[in-house]
């Protein structure tokens, strides 16, 4: 069938809005039309080559929509379903997931490749799903059933940046009640993390950034205090709000080398520090090991949120339905299908916490 999606054919290229061709759904896979897909910092960065080579890009990887097609072999979902993308599942045979860890999953399903330029090039879906798109092809496990009352705006959102910010702060780090958390990097993952740390009954929850806007948006989705980091030293400010201790759950959303050493120092003896920002393969921090030992805890990777989508996606959407997790106010601006350049000119402006990508029908 004939569609629509935002293409980027070569590093540091315009993203283009172009005709692309969609096949048939194969064994294990469904054919999804996108009703709305997030914006990502993600996707900017398969723009610009930092997280691949394999181009031409079909870019996107927040989406919600519906199932129109389902290859041989699936059973669930059904055609008809409403369904948010994930764009991990787990296999349910390789080493971590056969010993109770999927969401370690290393051999996460995908399609086979199915969409295609107009001149025929084959497309590499972004982070296997590729949903700046109207329709796209992914493996059935990535297409999970959610109920339709939750918009597609909001759902979608769910795919990738709440669901990783929630996650880190409730699986990854395991924020228990009455704790300390700081989070550095205030954007939509960093207020993801900040609600989850509210969800989780954290009794202080230190929102730290370099955008006032930021710093008011943190206050809006549960920070008990902020921290601008621009007019005073966060680590110093931190511990002042923490009786001299630091705390205990410490989150670095923002992908910058400086505020990952900010986040490990700021901790309390035995901390947990989990880095969630996605760097550049050049960053590197220095790190004193004496130091470190000294204060104990950990550093940890979060690799989206340490999720189980098909348990998760569901369990998120019935939190927003119950009015405890805030969807409605991420969605910062609407657009269409051919607003993608100017979406991300306004996320690296810092203008949004995410823009949506909304189709009409």
């Amino acid at each position: 069938m004939k569609a629509h999606g935002v293409i980027v054919r070569e590093p540091n290229e315009r993203p283009l809005l172009e005709e692309i061709v969609v096949d048939e759904p194969g064994v294990g896979e469904v054919l999804v039309r996108i009703q709305a897909s997030g914006v990502c910092h993600t996707d900017h960065m398969y723009l610009d080559g930092s997280v691949g080579d394999d181009f031409p890009y079909l870019l996107g990887h927040e989406g919600a929509g519906i199932v129109e097609a389902v290859g041989p072999g699936v059973h669930e979902p059904a055609v008809g379903d409403y369904v948010i993308l994930a764009w991990r599942a787990p296999c349910g045979v390789c080493r971590f997931c056969a010993t109770g860890k999927p969401h370690l999953c290393a051999a996460s399903l995908n399609a086979e490749p199915r969409m295609h330029s107009s001149d025929g090039l084959k497309l590499t879906p972004a982070l296997g799903i590729g949903t700046f798109c109207t329709h796209t092809v992914v493996a059935a496990k990535q297409a999970v059933r959610v109920p339709t009352t939750v918009p597609p705006a909001q759902a979608c959102l769910i795919g990738c940046g709440v669901m990783t910010g929630v996650g880190a702060a409730l699986y990854a780090a395991g924020v228990e009640a009455g704790s300390t958390v700081a989070v550095f990097g205030c954007g939509g993952v960093g207020v993801s993390v900040i609600q989850g740390a509210r969800l989780a009954h954290a009794r202080t929850i230190i929102g730290i950034d370099v955008d006032e806007r930021k710093l008011d948006w943190a206050k809006q989705f549960g920070a008990t205090h902020t921290v601008d980091a621009r007019t005073v030293d966060p680590i110093a400010e931190i511990k002042a709000l923490t009786d001299g201790k630091g705390v205990d759950y410490s989150f670095e959303a923002a992908g910058r080398a400086d505020t990952l050493e900010q986040a490990i120092w700021c901790r309390d003896l035995a901390g947990i520090c989990v880095m969630i920002g996605v760097h550049g393969p050049a960053a590197t921090i220095e790190l004193p090991l004496a130091r470190f030992f000294g204060l104990g805890g950990s550093l940890r990777v979060s690799w989206y949120g340490d999720c189980l989508p098909s348990r998760d996606f569901p369990l998120l959407c019935d939190l927003y339905l119950k009015g405890d997790l805030k969807l409605d106010q991420v969605v910062t601006r609407r657009i269409g299908l051919g607003d993608v350049e100017a979406a991300f000119e306004a996320m690296h402006h810092g203008e949004v916490l995410r823009s949506v990508i909304v189709f009409d029908r």
